[in-house]
């Protein structure tokens, strides 16, 4: 199992120096990635629901800072020499394809492959108008061809595509990414996401605690993997090409222990609780586990840190 956490793309530990040490605390400590999440600007009034919370309010609020998360992902490749970067996620249809695939492929070469692509469509319209992206109700659509497109341009020594939103040809687009390819997660819970998985993911990577499409308990999230494994055999693609990874936004102890309709409600409780949670997730075939272990202060972040990992990495290890 491989075991993440998460790097600050927002709030008060986004200066240099914090970001820093989280970063290189989180490959001295064994972590085996870092997350790095994607908002370019957070309008002040969002009707939107954000897919993550109960109320559908977004939780950090539009006066938080905020870097942007490809430039924060080349800091992080900078400071460290092991550690994987993870686009948790990457809002694909805010940023030009053709763009985003070269940012991509020299973010890869420069990090020696490292990077692991979290992908998905963008839940937050009014920040889709206020950078003039493609049109939010398209997003899907875009989301899909961007990545077409990507994939294109890294693997083709002779690259063109013409499609509904881009087109080029008799262009070069040298250097190639490190990895061939670079790993595509699919972020979401909905269908359409897990379409999006079965036809091009190397992984899917939901969170739990969303509302709408609850990933919540072992037999919830058991049911998604089987849609998945269904729809991926549709899409013509053998199910055991695609892998699966899982977010957890809380630290352990966070929430009581808790049950949903009889059966307990996933990574609840203690630190015992949250490893017989990894182990279950492991016996279906998860791969890859990452947890938010944020905290107010650089200190309390760096404790959370070294805490999940000598109660929880090292007895699972």
């Amino acid at each position: 199992m491989q075991i993440g956490c998460s790097a600050p793309t927002s709030g008060p530990l986004i200066d240099p120096d914090s970001l820093m040490r989280i970063s290189t605390e989180a490959e001295r400590l064994g972590y085996d990635y870092v997350t790095v999440s994607d908002h370019l600007m957070i309008p002040t009034s969002i009707a939107s629901r954000y897919p993550y919370s109960d109320s559908g309010e977004f939780p950090s609020g539009a006066a938080a800072d905020r870097l942007e998360q490809l430039t924060a992902a080349t800091f992080i490749a900078a400071v460290t020499s092991r550690l994987r970067i993870i686009t948790s996620v990457m809002v694909v249809p805010h940023r030009p394809a053709v763009l985003t695939a070269k940012m991509l492929a020299t973010l890869d070469v420069l990090s020696k492959g490292r990077i692991t692509l979290g992908i998905g469509a963008g839940w937050c319209e009014e920040e889709f108008l206020a950078i003039g992206a493609l049109p939010f109700a398209e997003r899907g659509a875009v989301t899909d061809e961007f990545m077409m497109v990507c994939r294109e341009l890294w693997t083709s020594d002779a690259p063109k595509f013409e499609g509904k939103y881009v087109q080029f040809k008799d262009v070069l687009f040298p250097p190639k990414p490190v990895q061939q390819p670079i790993p595509i997660w699919v972020g979401g819970e909905s269908g359409p996401a897990l379409r999006r998985t079965a036809k091009y993911g190397n992984a899917w990577y939901p969170i739990g605690t969303n509302p709408q499409f609850p990933m919540d308990t072992l037999n919830r999230f058991k049911a998604g993997v089987a849609k998945l494994r269904a729809l991926t055999e549709k899409a013509g693609r053998d199910p055991k090409e695609v892998g699966l990874a899982y977010r957890v936004s809380s630290n352990p102890s966070a929430q009581p222990k808790g049950t949903v309709d009889g059966e307990r409600k996933l990574f609840t409780g203690s630190a015992a609780d949250w490893i017989g949670d990894i182990k279950a997730l492991e016996d279906i075939g998860v791969t890859s586990f990452d947890a938010g272990l944020f905290a107010p202060t650089l200190e309390g972040t760096v404790d959370n840190m070294r805490r999940f990992r000598d109660e929880i990495i090292a007895p699972l290890r």
